[in-house]
């Protein structure tokens, strides 16, 4: 129930929880972080996460205690994928169901709207799911050279959705 509230129909939601943020200390990974508006890393910290749809549009806004991360998701047009805009890079994901799970897989991505070479994409992690009534999540982004960018995990409670 709680990954259908949150990927769902619901104009807005708004969720609160607890989320760990991992990533290597190195000059290029913080650099980069900061220039995507990826939070610092830092364990339990809260998170607050407000979501407002219009039409196949949603805007994610993510709250961490150390940082705040916003993204726009859309359907790429005449494709399957879901394409989520992060500052100025374009994911594209298919998205997979395994069991109560969904499994984002990232098919491309783009810079200033020129494709990245699938080597330069390094491997990405990406599940949501559900857990005693909470969406739970995990994210895992490691880049050639660069090692863990960013991984982060936890939970959300639904407070508002309507």
């Amino acid at each position: 129930m709680a990954v259908q509230h949150m990927h769902g129909a619901t104009q807005h939601v708004t969720a609160h929880g607890i989320a760990d943020v991992e990533g290597t200390a190195s000059l290029p990974a913080r650099w980069l972080r900061r220039l995507l508006g990826l939070p610092k890393p830092g364990m339990q910290q809260m998170l607050a996460i407000t979501i407002e749809r219009s039409g196949t549009r949603e805007t994610w806004t993510r709250r961490f205690a150390h940082g705040r991360m916003r993204s726009v998701l859309d359907r790429a047009t005449g494709s399957s994928l879901l394409r989520e805009q992060l500052g100025l890079i374009s994911l594209s994901f298919e998205l997979l169901r395994d069991g109560k799970e969904i499994d984002w897989q990232l098919r491309s991505a783009r810079v200033f709207g020129l494709p990245l070479p699938r080597a330069l994409l390094g491997e990405v992690l990406s599940r949501s799911g559900e857990q005693d009534g909470r969406y739970t999540f995990h994210i895992d982004v490691r880049l050639p050279m660069l090692g863990r960018l960013i991984a982060y995990r936890g939970w959300l409670e639904i407070v508002d959705g309507n």
